[in-house]
């Protein structure tokens, strides 16, 4: 449970479940910006409590790392210049999920749920990792259906892991995808207006 005496425990959304997820974190930490990091946390802490309301059924472990890591296609490490951020990061989660020891079905998952996280809507019932992290990174970055989640939940989150500079930086970033990849998800979210949505995001007043 993520509430104690009816209060979030912002600790048990915010740390790391396992071994792995701890790794997670360090690779994280190592190649994403700190605005980046705290967004990916951000996203993990929103998709639990979002799974918690709803009762959808996940694998804890795999969110995890699939939230840190869901990003890293955006660093200038891992940045491919013709394949699409998302597939990029599913590439480096699936080779970080071989050196943990998981499976290659799990590994496939894990890249899935990174893959489909910069989908309009995931199938809750077919990935539903994927589901959680397409949610609660939306919220964070462009604030959609920021009604869903408590000014209880956001207040605290945002106030151990703040917004920095993410909204300029992602447009940014955005902006670099889409000059490279037009036919990428980036692309056609700058096309439909991302960086406005950024701009009147909800949680930036928090």
């Amino acid at each position: 449970m993520l509430r104690q005496n009816g209060d979030m425990d912002l600790d048990a959304l915010t740390t790391p479940p396992t071994p792995a997820g701890a790794l997670a974190l360090e690779v994280a930490t190592r190649y994403l910006t700190p605005a980046l990091l705290h967004h990916s946390v951000r996203s993990y802490a929103f998709a639990r409590d979002h799974a918690e309301r709803t009762g959808i059924v996940y694998d804890e472990e795999l969110l995890y790392v699939a939230a840190l890591l869901h990003d890293i296609g955006l660093a200038p490490e891992f940045d491919s210049h013709t394949v699409a951020f998302e597939d990029a990061g599913g590439h480096v989660a699936w080779v970080f999920g071989a050196g943990a020891g998981w499976s290659a079905e799990r590994r496939d998952r894990l890249s899935l749920a990174i893959v489909d996280h910069m989908r309009d809507e995931v199938d809750a019932d077919a990935d539903p990792e994927g589901n959680l992290l397409e949610i609660s990174t939306s919220v964070d970055i462009s604030g959609r259906d920021a009604a869903l989640w408590s000014d209880d939940v956001k207040r605290a989150v945002l106030g151990r892991y703040p917004r920095l500079d993410l909204g300029v930086e992602f447009v940014r970033c955005f902006q670099a995808q889409a000059h490279r990849k037009p036919d990428s998800a980036a692309a056609g979210a700058i096309r439909s207006g991302i960086a406005d949505r950024i701009v009147v995001n909800p949680l930036e007043d928090y």
